[in-house]
Parts: structure tokens; sequence; C-alpha cells
């Protein structure tokens, strides 16, 4: 017996994301920009400098970011 996939609704928000879309978000008390590389159920991943990388901890240049704790850049 196999189980249909569960269609959840996306908000608008996530809906709206694209690829390679300018964000900003704050890890560690450092304000980052990035640009959306994947977008995730309920996050992303996004691409940062790799000095950004080094000044928050992260461990390579690809982190993953919530959709509640980023904003857009325009």
């Amino acid at each position: 017996m196999a189980f249909q996939p569960n269609e959840k609704e996306v908000s608008e928000f996530v809906a709206a994301r694209r690829i390679g879309e300018w964000i900003q978000f704050t890890r560690n008390g450092v304000e980052v920009p990035g640009t959306i590389f994947k977008i995730l159920e309920n996050s992303v991943i996004v691409e940062i400098s790799p000095e950004d990388a080094k000044e928050i901890g992260a461990a390579s240049n690809l982190t993953v970011i919530s959709h509640k704790k980023y904003k857009i850049m325009e």
C-alpha cells in the first residue's frame, strides 16, 4: 500500500522566492547578504562570500536559513 504525498500549501512569500535572489539575514550578530542557491520547503540554501562565512563561523560559503529568518534585499 502506497501513501499519497501530503500536499502542503505554500505561503505567498515562499512561492515568490527565486534562485539567485538577494537576501539578508543575521547570524551571530552579523548582518550577512547572500543569494538564494536552492529553495526548500521550510528554508533556503544561501550562498555567501567566503569572508562572511569565516566571520560567522560557517563551515562553507553555503548555509541554510529558515524562511522566517531572512529578508529580501531590493
